[in-house]
This record gives structure tokens, sequence and C-alpha cells, in this order.
């Protein structure tokens, strides 16, 4: 059903429950980017992210660090359940800039 929602909407962001949308984020363009102003999208993006805590995720910013995964420029690093994985490493690490 999550897979059909992003579909419809042209993707985005989805969070569900047992068939039923609890929030979502429109974003049309390569499902990354929004034609629409910054402040709608930030809203949608604060109800997905709280639709996430009430299903008990508790990252800061889910959405963002899933992002991660797919970042070919960085094959070094992967998003587990205990956060970010330096896999040459095979250590947990933070993000340093």
């Amino acid at each position: 059903a999550g897979i059909n929602r992003l579909r419809e909407i042209g993707g985005g962001q989805v969070v569900m429950l047992e068939g039923k949308v609890l929030a979502e984020v429109r974003l049309p363009i390569g499902g990354l980017m929004s034609d629409r102003r910054a402040a709608e999208v930030a809203d949608e993006i604060e109800a997905v992210v709280a639709a996430g805590r009430m299903l008990g995720i508790s990252l800061e910013a889910p959405f963002m660090q899933l992002s991660f995964l797919g970042l070919s420029v960085i094959p070094q690093l992967r998003i587990t359940d205990k956060g970010l994985v330096d896999v040459d490493r095979f250590e947990l690490t933070g993000l340093q800039v």
C-alpha cells in the first residue's frame, strides 16, 4: 500500500499504519524535491516525522538518514538500526565535517 501511495503522489515520503496513510510529503521532482512553497513542504515533513515517532521511530531525522543508503558517493558508510557504520572498519561512526 505504501509503494502504491508513493506512486500516486509522484514520489516523496509516506508513513502508513495498517494500510492507512498517517502522513505524507509530496516530492514530485524525482521523488526528492518539490515545486511548492518551502513552508508547506516543511509542515508536511514535520507531520511525517511526528507520525514516525508515534510508531516508535526515535531517530532524529529518519528520512534524511535513510537517504544515505543509496548515496553512491559515500560507499564506506551505511545506516543501520544502531547508527552510522563505517563498513571498512566495521564500527559505528559519526558525521564529522
